[in-house]
């Protein structure tokens, strides 16, 4: 310690240096001050005699250089008179060697004086405060200049520091900084936070936990953090290359995520966000997409020194250190059972992960939720993608509650949302389905139920499976609305035959939805539509006996389920035979079935019959083979014909379609048999 004490001074040697004390500080300041006004001599000069020349200026008592006789460092005793010391001499400029501060020698001024306050208390605090003001306006030249001087000085020397009091007021000096030029400070320490080195680490969370300076801070590295809009459209065709200009904002903003994340980890220091703690949760969830972004895309890659940092992890604990600082714990536990954390980094799954965030700061954290929503609209014009998508996602998950879809009038939050349906970007849409699937929960939105149920039914024939589960999952929350029920009657056929052709999806999630919202449809149409919701039936009967086989367990279980739907609907009470034939792919109930069937609806066989023949090309094994049994069943029941006839006509069906003709004239025969 005593080496490093010797060596800070810098420059040449001005003669004999000893540390100085809270009065030879204040002193110097004072001298400082003076000399920054004009009204005494350039500085490093002697001062002007006093009026009174018989009484020479003494120079304040200095502190002898005492070594611990432990530790062998140098100790600051005080120094009693003795006899054999020498008369006060006038003050000569040799005594006061710091204040010659020659250019480029104000860092080393800063950390000399930190030094000399190791034991100086608070009142040497205050006087540093004063002396580094003072020096840095006697220094003259870009006072910004001089504060980056005085930083980059405090952070070179904080790992030689020794622990407790040295540091302490090695922080205290900075804090000091902090506190007049904010920005400056800011600006020095993020040139040292990618990657953030312990040094840095430290000074950040010195800066976190100072309550009269952290608020300041919070706030320039929020704005760094947001940074200008440099995405306009993030796909790997819309930019071939970054140009430096870009790179140098992206690091700035990486940089001050990760001291953002030094800050908020300090206990306390989330209390410093209060006013604008929804911006720091959306500028980091924003920041994470244009991550994942840049992660998924070569071309933007932000080179930075040492070894490639993960940028990713350090935002997401940023955010949680945020979320755990204001008494949100059960909202980073929900996200981690819910996988959120990882969708939020990912590039195809972020906005996924910001809908599972959304959803539950409306469960765990809705006293926050008034201020995200304001700070969201005004970002959902955003010209940035990330920016706009991130502010989209939020805006929809946010409507699940409440009060915050009580915020704007139900005409303005319906009408942004169908203009989200005819964007041409394919998330846009599917963000807007979902925001009309929560509005469909909103009792106070009776009145736009026609309005949410055309927009829905228009998103049915969408080609994107994302679209269309997110319309049919919006629909089933429309129709189980009692306030709905006059609206689905009316729009029941044409509901039904959009849903026909995706009892079929290749999406098996799709099609179980889609065999489900059948059910409910037929189960939530009044009895005025009776006739509609039978042909309705009728026409979807095979492929709802044939999906009770589905390789899905879902789609199994839902065709079990809306056949229990129209078996109440229809009186036929064949659910004895429904759940033998799901459960124990049992023939015979398929025989009982199909034989009731064709006593109660002898015009339909054909009908029957020609929606069987579709599933012979099925790529499903079990629906090909179930196809087959119900087309033998239906043959044997309509065709009183001999076994010759019979089997012409089974090898007719089976040529016209290709698809098994030997297995199934064997169980013609088999069945004849019978």
């Amino acid at each position: 310690m005593a080496r490093g004490r010797q060596g800070w001074t810098g420059g040449a040697h001005r003669g004999p240096a000893g540390p100085l004390g809270a009065l030879s500080l204040a002193a110097l300041a004072e001298d400082i001050q003076i000399n920054r006004q004009g009204t005494g001599p350039s500085l490093g000069q002697p001062p002007q005699e006093s009026e009174s020349p018989a009484e020479p200026v003494t120079a304040p008592r200095m502190e002898s250089l005492e070594p611990d006789t432990a530790t062998g460092v140098l100790r600051n005793e005080p120094h009693s008179p003795k006899a054999s010391d020498p008369e006060p001499q006038p003050w000569e400029p040799e005594q006061h060697p710091q204040c010659l501060l020659v250019p480029g020698s104000l860092a080393d001024f800063a950390v000399q004086t930190v030094v000399c306050l190791e034991d100086a208390g608070i009142s040497g605090t205050q006087a540093l405060a004063f002396s580094l003001s003072s020096a840095l306006d006697a220094q003259g030249g870009e006072l910004p200049e001089k504060v980056r001087e005085v930083v980059q000085g405090l952070h070179g020397q904080m790992t030689q520091l020794l622990e407790g009091r040295p540091r302490r007021v090695a922080l205290r000096a900075l804090c000091s900084l902090a506190a007049e030029h904010t920005s400056e400070v800011v600006q020095t320490l993020l040139s040292h936070s990618l990657p953030c080195d312990s040094a840095a680490a430290e000074l950040w969370r010195g800066l976190s936990r100072n309550q009269r300076v952290n608020g300041l801070v919070l706030v320039h590295l929020l704005q760094e953090v947001k940074g200008p809009p440099q995405i306009q459209d993030p796909s790997p065709s819309s930019s071939p290359g970054l140009s430096p200009q870009l790179v140098k904002p992206q690091a700035q903003a990486l940089a001050a995520t990760r001291a953002l994340g030094e800050m908020l980890a300090v206990s306390g220091c989330v209390a410093a966000t209060r006013g604008f703690y929804p911006q720091v949760l959306i500028a980091l969830v924003t920041q994470l997409h244009q991550l994942a972004w840049c992660a998924h895309s070569p071309q933007v890659q932000v080179k930075v020194r040492g070894p490639p940092p993960n940028h990713a992890s350090c935002a997401v604990e940023a955010l949680k250190a945020l979320l755990n600082g204001d008494g949100g714990r059960m909202v980073v536990t929900c996200m981690e059972q819910s996988g959120g954390w990882r969708r939020l980094i990912g590039s195809r799954t972020h906005l996924e992960g910001v809908l599972l965030l959304a959803s539950a700061l409306v469960a765990h954290a809705d006293h926050h939720l008034r201020g995200l929503f304001a700070d969201l609209l005004p970002r959902l014009q955003s010209a940035d993608k990330a920016r706009r998508l991130t502010a989209m996602a939020f805006f929809t998950g946010l409507l699940q509650s409440q009060p915050t879809a009580r915020l704007l009038r139900d005409e303005a939050i319906v009408q942004r949302l169908t203009a989200w349906q005819v964007d041409p970007e394919p998330t846009v849409r599917w963000l807007g389905l979902l925001g009309l699937g929560h509005l469909a929960l909103n009792r106070r939105k009776a009145r736009h139920v026609g309005t949410l149920l055309r927009a829905l039914l228009g998103a049915l024939g969408e080609a994107d499976t994302r679209l269309v589960g997110a319309a049919l999952g919006a629909l089933r929350r429309l129709l189980v609305r009692p306030m709905a029920q006059a609206h689905v009657s009316a729009q029941c056929t044409s509901l039904g035959w959009r849903l026909r052709p995706l009892l079929d999806h290749d999406q098996d999630s799709v099609r179980a939805s889609a065999i489900g919202l059948l059910g409910t449809l037929v189960g939530r149409c009044s009895p005025r539509r009776a006739r509609a919701v039978r042909e309705l039936v009728l026409g979807s009967l095979v492929t709802l006996l044939l999906r009770l086989q589905d390789p899905s367990l879902d789609a199994a279980e839902s065709a079990e389920w809306t056949l229990a739907r129209c078996d109440r609907f229809l009186g036929w009470r064949l659910l004895e035979e429904i759940s033998a034939m799901v459960h124990y792919d049992s023939p015979e109930a398929l025989s009982r079935t199909c034989r009731r069937l064709a006593q109660w609806y002898p015009g339909r066989a054909s009908d029957f019959l020609s929606q069987a023949q579709g599933y012979l090309k099925s790529s499903q094994v079990p629906i090909r083979r179930v196809s087959a049994m119900f087309i033998v069943q239906q043959i044997l029941l309509t065709l009183e014909e001999p076994q010759e006839s019979l089997k012409k006509k089974v090898l007719q069906l089976c040529v016209q379609h290709g698809q098994w003709p030997l297995f199934i004239l064997h169980l013609s025969l088999q069945f004849l048999k019978a």
